[in-house]
Order: structure tokens, then sequence, then C-alpha cells
């Protein structure tokens, strides 16, 4: 039973809102150096997970830690010390004729839950957002990083130690899914939950937590190349979606092309068969590619090849005859993460800008760009995909609640 973890995780968020700003930014910084300090051991440990799983795995690319990757999680640590606390920010104030002051400021939420699969990363950037938004952590992290997860989190709680603060400000949990199965009943301890990873994942979670969510990560992109569309934009848009880094959630998975622009297509994926990018194409894509792409890369695409997330070397093409098609598809397959489009003519753009329901929607412009650093919000615990409290990349203001602040003067209520 966690039930004496969870209390403890949330007695000691209780405690986070007296900590001083400069406090929280020191721990920061010294989690950096520890994190710069340990790279060899938080490598090796790394390296157990990896030997578990095979290269050919998406998911590898996810797990693996580098000197430079670990270099650059040192940095992030210290960029999340450098931005403005999003707490005691007031969002609102006013007096009423009753003779109340009324004041609305920003708060923690109080005790967040993290369920994540494969990124060892995350844990230093959820532990980072979260001490500086004022919230206390329970991580659930999946067996696949089982090793990296523990060494990180005890160097945290040795940091948290040298500072004298609560090592229980973050707990992580056992890997087995029992916990998981406890997380998502810790109804009165963890105040909300955000699962990261696959949509079977985060369906898993939002179908079966007593404890609110916030859907986050699953992507499901789309771009689509318009008849009014720059060839040269659109190829070099496309390769950077799809092949930056297959593994993350703003990666390209469908190419929706207009018709009338088929005898483009082969221009327009040339550069991805250099990355060996596996298209799964429908008959009139198929036809316009046949002799221009690698054939041992090109195949029929099957019902089941729209609406997937692929995190790997591989797409999908839709042709479609009209931009109403477009976002018809989008509607159908789309998971409200980020969607793009390529075009020139200004009514084209406007109705997709204005029609798809995404976190964010792009006009020429790779869906790569979806991050929260990328957006200036410094960084992120993870891309919004709903539509309550937090829509897009949540950084650190959309890690807070607010509340009421009513000053009176023995003001009673009048009937």
């Amino acid at each position: 039973m966690l039930e004496n973890t969870f209390k403890s995780v949330q007695q000691a968020s209780r405690k986070l809102a007296l900590l001083k700003e400069e406090k929280i930014n020191g721990v920061l910084h010294s989690l950096a150096d520890k994190a710069e300090k340990k790279i060899s051991s938080i490598i090796e440990e790394n390296q157990k997970d990896l030997d578990r799983m095979q290269p050919t795995d998406p998911k590898y690319d996810r797990l693996k830690l580098t000197d430079q990757r670990i270099r650059d999680i040192a940095t992030d640590l210290r960029n999340v010390s450098h931005l403005p606390s999003p707490l005691g920010i007031t969002l609102e104030s006013r007096n009423l004729s009753s003779g109340l002051h009324l004041e609305k400021v920003t708060v923690p939420l109080g005790v967040i839950g993290i369920i994540y699969e494969s990124r060892p990363n995350v844990t230093f950037d959820v532990f980072s957002l979260c001490l500086k938004s004022g919230n206390a952590c329970v991580l659930k992290g999946g067996s696949d990083a089982e090793y990296s997860n523990s060494l990180i989190v005890k160097i945290i709680k040795e940091v948290l130690l040298e500072h004298q603060l609560d090592p229980h400000i973050i707990d992580l949990l056992p890997s087995d899914r029992s916990a998981t199965h406890e997380l998502l009943n810790a109804v009165g301890y963890v105040d909300i939950i955000i699962p990261r990873g696959s949509q079977n994942l985060i369906d898993y979670v939002r179908n079966n937590s007593k404890v609110p969510v916030i859907e986050t990560g699953a992507g499901i992109v789309h771009t689509y190349f318009d008849a009014s569309g720059d060839v040269v934009k659109g190829a070099n848009i496309v390769f950077n979606s799809k092949t930056r880094r297959v593994s993350v959630c703003n990666a390209l998975d469908c190419l929706i092309i207009h018709q009338s622009r088929l005898p483009d297509l082969a221009s327009l994926t040339e550069k991805l068969a250099g990355k060996n990018v596996h298209i799964y194409a429908d008959e009139r894509a198929l036809n316009s590619l046949r002799g221009k792409y690698p054939q041992t890369l090109l195949e029929p695409a099957e019902e089941k090849h729209f609406g997937t997330e692929f995190l790997d070397y591989k797409m999908s093409i839709k042709t479609v005859g009209s931009i109403d098609e477009a976002l018809d598809h989008i509607f159908r397959h789309g998971s409200k993460h980020s969607e793009a489009i390529i075009a020139e003519d200004k009514f084209a753009i406007e109705t997709f800008l204005k029609n798809v329901d995404a976190a964010a929607v792009y006009a020429n412009a790779s869906t790569a760009f979806t991050d929260g650093a990328q957006f200036g919000l410094g960084a992120e615990i993870g891309i919004s995909t709903q539509k309550l409290h937090a829509r897009g990349p949540m950084a650190l203001r959309e890690m807070t609640s607010y509340k009421w602040l009513i000053t009176g003067n023995g003001t009673v209520r009048i009937p």
C-alpha cells in the first residue's frame, strides 16, 4: 500500500508554499551541478535500461541518455531557475460595493502525479517545473527506465537534503502496474494526474483515474499540402516535421495532399528517402510515387495507417479533393495536438487556422516547434491536448491554479 507515500508527499507540498524563490533557485542550480558531476553514474544506470530494449524500438532514442543530453538537462535546470515565479501573480483585483476587496492570485496545484514511459529526462524536467511552481510530485515511470529513474530521484533527494528540505517533495513509485492503480485512486492526496506517453497509456489513465487528469503527449500529426502550396517550402517542412526527431509527439504522421498537386509529391518526399522513411500511401499517391520513391520503402496504405502515431521513420499519405476533405480527415483521425497547412492562398490558410481543432495549428511552418522552449515559455511538462485548464505546452503558469483573497473590515452581507 502506498498511502503513506502519498501522505508524505502531500505533507511536503504544504511546506513548499513557504519557500522563497531564492531557495528554490538554489536547489535547481545545485541539482544542475550534481547532475553534471554524476554523468558517468547516470549513463551507467541508463545503459542497464538500454540493454533490456532493442535498439530498433522507437522508444530507444527516448530512453537513451548521453553525456551531451545530461549537460543539456543541467542547462535546462538552470534556465528554469531563471524564469519568473508563476506564484502570487495577481490576475484580477477590484473593490466591491459591499466594501470587500477581491484579489485573484495564482497558487500551486498541490500534488501532481506524473505517469510516463521511457524518458528519464522527464524525471528532471518534472521535478524542476514542479518545484519552481510550488508543487510536490509523485512519479510513476515505466519499467523500461527503472534504473535511470531510480538514480535520478536519488540524486534529487540528496540535493533536497543538502538544502534542508523535505525529500518527499518528490517520490518515485515502484514500476509495477499495481502502483499505477493506487496512484489513479489517490483521491484526497493527489490533486492532478498528467500522463505522458502513448495513446494507449493516456486512454488507460483517462478511463481509470478517479483523480482529475490533464491529457498530454499523444500526437497524431498531419500536414496538409494545399493546391496553392509552395513545393520548396513544403519539401523542407515535411522533411523537418518527419525526421528531426521521430520519437517525439510533434513529429509528422500523415501528409495530406490536394489531388491537383500529386505531380509534385515526388519532390515533396524526395529527401525522406535519404532517411529511409517508410511511406504508406493511398492508391492515388502510390501511383504518383511509383518509380520515383524507393520501392522497398513504399506500400499501399490501409485504414489502420491513418490515425496512427508512428514514433518511427514511417508516414502515411492521404489524397484529398479539397481543403474541406482535408479538414474532415484531420477531424476523424487527429488527436488535437499539432496540425499544419502549407499554402499560399490566404483564404485557405484562414480556413484551416479557424477550423482545425488542435492545441497548435501552423501555417507554412514545421510542427516540430510545438515545444515549451520553442514557444518562449522556458520549459514544459507536456503538451496538453484537452481544453480544460491548459492547452498546448504546459509551462510554469499552466502548473498553477488560483484562489480568491477577500479582505473586509467587519463586513457582513445584508440580505
